[in-house]
């Protein structure tokens, strides 16, 4: 199993590069970046928040060896020709560590504030199938036409191409049993969604029945998972991040590892630990960061 960090993009950039190459150097795999342009918050939509690609482009620059992906990309935020040609640049700027993230979108508050049409759930996800296909295509073709109900585009050409061939690996954000786990089997390389291992046992044999319609090898696609972690021995603190709200890893070295091996044994590939909950210092987050490598990783990998 692979293991990555996913440092919140409210951190500013010297915080944010100290902790990523703080991960880098103590042996993680991968480090993931969501992209948003403000909080979610009902009251205010003020705080610092980092535009991913840009940001992206930055750590591929000096981090120099781990995979570098979105988590994910808003697809109603940028024209779809416009967002692989950032991404082409970013995994040439990496020399070829890119894992393309894209999801429908969902954050409503954005959408009103700069004036992006938010659509329908429906709207959301047929916008995204189209913006896959073009995105695809871009990447392996010299030149793209394309004559949907969203986007068109006309002898579209991207050069120069990413490093990787035929494509970066694509990645489909999300949990929908009907459209978006088969739009993963049609056009996917990785698949990633929150939630405990019985959650992604059940969505991952979702995934395979999408695949056997559609004639592909479930094999073909990776899958990745994440959830708070809260590796600590006081059993209050425990206790307390079980409570509801996102999915939770809480407990001791040995009932987090018992965890992380039904991940495996769901089919999970990779585990993304968010340094969300793990303390607004970065000396903090290093800290529970290195914990987890000490204590959790050696067993699986």
């Amino acid at each position: 199993m692979k293991f990555s960090a996913w440092p919140g993009s409210a951190t500013k950039w010297e915080d944010l590069l100290d902790l990523c190459q703080h991960v880098e150097q103590t042996g993680w795999d991968g480090l993931w970046i969501a992209d948003h342009f403000m909080p979610n918050r009902p009251d205010s939509n003020i705080g610092p928040t980092q535009e991913a690609m840009t940001l992206l482009a930055g750590l591929a620059a000096v981090v120099p060896r781990l995979r570098l992906g979105t988590l994910v990309l808003g697809n109603t935020y940028r024209n779809p020709a416009v967002l692989a040609k950032q991404a082409a640049q970013v995994d040439i700027i990496s020399g070829g560590r890119l894992v393309f993230g894209l999801g429908a979108g969902w954050q409503e508050n954005e959408h009103e504030a700069y004036g992006l049409e938010f659509s329908t759930v429906g709207g959301r996800m047929r916008r995204l199938e189209e913006a896959v296909e073009i995105i695809q295509s871009l990447f392996r073709n010299e030149q793209t036409n394309f004559d949907g109900r969203y986007y068109q585009m006309k002898n579209a050409p991207l050069d120069p191409k990413p490093v990787q061939r035929p494509n970066p690996p694509i990645l489909i954000g999300g949990g929908g049993e009907k459209v978006t786990l088969r739009i993963t089997a049609q056009y996917a390389d990785e698949w990633n969604t929150w939630g405990g291992p019985e959650v992604l046992k059940h969505k991952i044999g979702v995934l395979n029945e999408h695949c056997a319609k559609l004639g592909r090898d479930p094999s073909e696609i990776l899958h990745s998972a994440q959830a708070l972690v809260v590796l600590s021995d006081d059993k209050e603190v425990v206790e307390a991040a079980r409570g509801p709200g996102r999915a939770a890893i809480a407990g001791n070295a040995d009932e987090v590892k018992q965890v992380m091996q039904e991940y495996v044994d769901a089919g999970v590939d990779e585990f993304i630990m968010p340094d969300f909950n793990l303390g607004r210092a970065v000396a903090q987050r290093k800290e529970a960061y290195d914990r987890f490598m000490a204590e959790i990783v050696p067993e699986f990998r």
